[in-house]
């Protein structure tokens, strides 16, 4: 069987944009792969972080991915920092990474232009991501398009270490979702749907209450066109309008297409509004219904020590690869 990875950090509140593009996808990938679902806490403090605040989010985020219906009998959901070897392997991915291929990356560019004190972390925090990933032998990576490069580099890394020391590590592969990869912002469609977005208009979180997803909705912005028509380039408003809808009720796009034909934007956005809360009713119950409770504890326990075992095996071939410690006679 193959295995799948997928790791998020637990910065604030998922966005219905996280939901439709990876989240969704995964409760379906679980059935058919080895699956390791992980809250990558050590990539968050990249940035300062509230200590209290990082703890809540964490577990916050466990509990949606449990949520949006990961199942611990068919997955493995673990926290990044339960499972040492994260790090260990990751200082030896950052061993073998070129400073040059590092600058590169355009998310170190984008975070790090015009700032003074940037945190070394922001440039050597890729190597890391590639040891979450090569750590399980993965196959697959499911990705949007915004992470594309970060899994070119943990590919060049497992190929490089492979060549130098031999073969220890399976060469993943990029996943993107053909629909809903990267949902956009409410208010602007040329920026992705994220949730460290400042204004909180231009999403919608997995935990936004009934009349608070109507009222983003009904403001978010279309054209001045008033036809409701598939169009990226010409009507990317829309166009991510008719994507969520899409996405939420499994209709095809021509056929919201030929439904909202002559209806205009307000009962189309007063249908997508009922669309959307229907579609996380459920996983707002089980939210609130695992976010105190041990059961999160007891399946995120588990998870760490499913996660662990796998790793410290991966981990140990590299180590005896490269020359790291004692071989015992």
């Amino acid at each position: 069987m193959q295995t799948v990875f997928s790791g998020i950090q637990p910065s604030g509140i998922l966005t219905l944009g996280n939901y439709l593009g990876a989240l969704k996808h995964f409760s379906s990938m679980q059935h058919d792969y080895d699956s390791y679902f992980c809250i990558v806490d050590q990539h968050a403090i990249t940035v300062p972080q509230e200590r209290l605040k990082l703890r809540q989010q964490i577990r916050s985020l466990a509990a949606l991915y449990l949520a949006s219906g990961i199942d611990p009998t068919k997955a493995t959901l673990f926290i990044q920092s339960e499972v040492p070897a994260h790090a260990q392997l990751g200082w030896m991915m950052q061993c073998l990474s070129y400073i040059g291929e590092l600058e590169r990356m355009t998310q170190f560019k984008d975070k790090s232009a015009g700032k003074d004190g940037v945190s070394s972390a922001l440039l050597t925090y890729p190597p890391l991501m590639a040891a979450d990933i090569l750590l399980y032998q993965t196959t697959i990576v499911p990705v949007g398009e915004d992470q594309k490069q970060h899994l070119e580099l943990a590919r060049n890394l497992a190929e490089r270490f492979n060549n130098k020391y031999g073969e220890v590590f399976t060469i993943p592969e990029v996943q993107i979702p053909k629909v809903g990869a990267r949902i956009m912002s409410l208010n602007d469609p040329t920026k992705k749907m994220s949730k460290s977005n400042p204004q909180p208009k231009s999403y919608i979180s997995l935990l936004d209450e009934p009349k608070t997803i109507e009222k983003k909705l009904k403001s978010a912005v279309t054209d001045s066109d008033g036809t409701i028509r598939f169009d990226p380039e010409n009507k990317p408003a829309v166009s991510n309008l008719l994507s969520i809808f899409s996405l939420c009720t499994d209709e095809s796009i021509p056929s919201l297409e030929e439904r909202y034909r002559d209806s205009g934007y307000g009962p189309f956005k007063s249908d997508l509004a009922e669309a959307v809360i229907h579609t996380l009713e459920p996983v707002q119950k089980r939210y609130y219904d695992l976010i105190n409770s041990s059961e999160l504890d007891d399946i995120l326990d588990a998870g760490a020590e499913k996660a662990a075992k796998k790793a410290n095996k991966t981990l140990k071939k590299a180590e005896n690869a490269i020359g790291l410690g004692r071989k015992k006679r």
